[in-house]
C-alpha cells in the first residue's frame, strides 16, 4: 500500500475543489497520455532536494528511503509530480515533501483525501 502527493508548478488554487479540479486537468495532460513531457526545472529542482533528504530506492541499501517507486524523477511530467511513498513512511515523508513545495512555491496536493496540503 501506498500514499500518494501530487505537487505543480501554478498559482494556489482557491480551495481544495479547485485544487481537485486543476490536479484532474494536470493529470490527464501529463500523466494519462503517452506524450513524453519532460520534468520542468522547477519539478526537476525540487525531485533533487526529496532526494537530498532521502535517496532513491535504487540506492537503498539500508531500507530507509519512503520511495514506492524509482527513479523518482520518472514520476515526473512537465509541470507535475505524482508520486507515490510507502505507507509505513507516509506521514514523515509527505509533511517533508509538503512543506518543501510550499517554500519553492509550489503547489501540493494529497489526491487521497482530495486537499490542498499543508
Amino acid at each position: 500500500m501506498s500514499y500518494d502527493l501530487a505537487v505543480w508548478e501554478g498559482e494556489r488554487p482557491a480551495d481544495d475543489r479547485a485544487a481537485a479540479r486543476a490536479f484532474n486537468d494536470l493529470y490527464d495532460r501529463y500523466v494519462d497520455t503517452e506524450a513524453e513531457h519532460a520534468p520542468t526545472e522547477r519539478i526537476a529542482a525540487y525531485v533533487a532536494a526529496l532526494l537530498e533528504r532521502w535517496c532513491d530506492v535504487t540506492e537503498d541499501i539500508e531500507d530507509t528511503s519512503p520511495w514506492s517507486t524509482a527513479p523518482l524523477i520518472g514520476e515526473a511530467r512537465g509541470p507535475l509530480i505524482y508520486f507515490p511513498m510507502r505507507w509505513s513512511m507516509a506521514e514523515e515523508a509527505s509533511t517533508y515533501a509538503a512543506t518543501l513545495a510550499h517554500s519553492m512555491g509550489l503547489v501540493c496536493f494529497d489526491p487521497q483525501e482530495n486537499q490542498l496540503r499543508p
